[in-house]
This record gives C-alpha cells, sequence and structure tokens, in this order.
C-alpha cells in the first residue's frame, strides 16, 4: 500500500459526521500508521535544540564573570529547562493521545525493543534533568522565574549537601542525556546510511522525503 493510500484511509477514519471539527482536526494531526505526524515532528525538534542550547549555556555559563550577565545567562538556562519540562511534558500526552507509527518490518524485533528502551530512557532523563535543575536552585535558596513572567515555587528546603548532591546528580543527567542521545541518533543515521530504511525519514516533513513510499510496518504484539 502506498504512502498516499495509507494517508487517504486514515483521514477517511476521521470524517464521520459524528464527530466535532475538533476532534476531527486533533484526529487528523494524530500520527499515521507510516511514519511521525506534525505535532510529533515539531515537538522533538523543537526539543533537540532547546536541548542543545541547555548544553552550550550549561558548559559555558560558570567560566563567565560575576557580572549581570552572567545572572541573565543562568536565569535564561533555568526558563529554557523548564520549557523543556513543559515540552516534553506535552509530547509524552501527546504520545499516548496520538500513538506511534507502525514498527518498520525490515527491522528485526531485538532492535524494535532497544529503540524502545531508548525511547523511554530519554523521556526519563529529560524529566529529571530539569527537575533535578529546580532542585538544585531550590536548594540554594535562589528565586525562580520563567522568563520573567512567572514565579515559579520551591520545590526543596534551602540545604548547603542537598544543593551539593543535586548539583552532581544534574551532571551526571547532563552527560548521560547527551551519550544516549548520540547513540539514538547514531542509530537512526545508521539506519538512513546503510540500513537505506525510513527510520529517520518517518521524523521528518514528508516532502524531505526522497525514496519515494516509506517501506510498510508491522504491528508488534
Amino acid at each position: 500500500m502506498t504512502t498516499s493510500n495509507l494517508c487517504l484511509l486514515q483521514m477517511l477514519r476521521y470524517q464521520h459526521h459524528d464527530i466535532d471539527p475538533m476532534t476531527r482536526m486533533l484526529a487528523t494531526l494524530k500520527n499515521p500508521i507510516d511514519r511521525w505526524g506534525p505535532v510529533s515532528q515539531s515537538l522533538h525538534w523543537l526539543i533537540v535544540v532547546l536541548i542543545l542550547v541547555m548544553a552550550y549555556l550549561g558548559l559555558t555559563m560558570t567560566d563567565l564573570p560575576n557580572n549581570p550577565h552572567k545572572l541573565k545567562i543562568y536565569a535564561l538556562h533555568k526558563s529554557i529547562g523548564i520549557t523543556i519540562l513543559l515540552l516534553v511534558s506535552l509530547r509524552l500526552l501527546w504520545r499516548i493521545y496520538a500513538g506511534a507509527p507502525q514498527t518498520l518490518a525490515t527491522i528485526p524485533v531485538w532492535q524494535e525493543r532497544i529503540a524502545a528502551i531508548t525511547h523511554w530512557a530519554l523521556y526519563g532523563l529529560l524529566f529529571a534533568l530539569p527537575i533535578s535543575g529546580w532542585i538544585v536552585n531550590s536548594a540554594a535558596g535562589f528565586p525562580l522565574q520563567w522568563f520573567g513572567l512567572v514565579n515559579l515555587p520551591s520545590i526543596a528546603r534551602k540545604d548547603e549537601l542537598l544543593h551539593t548532591f543535586a548539583v552532581s546528580a544534574h551532571q551526571f543527567l547532563f552527560w548521560t542525556l547527551i551519550a544516549l542521545a548520540l547513540a539514538h541518533a547514531a542509530a537512526a543515521f545508521y539506519h538512513h546510511l546503510f540500513q537505506q530504511d525510513a527510520t529517520l525519514i518517518r521524523m521528518l516533513p514528508r516532502r524531505w522525503s526522497r525514496g519515494g513510499d516509506i517501506t510498510e510496518g508491522r504491528s508488534d504484539a
């Protein structure tokens, strides 16, 4: 079955007259069976960009001289961290609602299982990393604002030992996330360049696909 036929079937499912317009619109944005939909793709790449920005800020801001600019960079780092936490929450809720594409038929089951474990580990780290940073901020006794617009509460008491532990945990979680994300990206490029399947293409806009139809998938139990 071609990609165009799959999309047509996906749209026909939600054209029943009993479905209200909002539900129909959300349904058409859900992930089709052959690729990730536009909402999932947008959230994925936005989070990737924000993680890269966070990594740059986190690795460079401690060496800045103590001045108002440094305080602004720290505040930006914290605000982006809260944004990532919100976006990952939204992405997880959307994943539950919109489902996931079928597994490519060319991918062995053991690889699919490893990919699933990696995905959920990344979700866990993307939650744990900003929360650990929030604890760092709270344990140091600093106020926390989201882009100067919303005051956020402390989630831990002011405590020097807790602050020291949270800093170490935050750094460990960061490097673990970087390592796992690099492995995830390397696997995607391996599939694209050597296996020549649609693993990477399925997370890109449809107009970027060069190989025609995507290989049909299978439904795993």
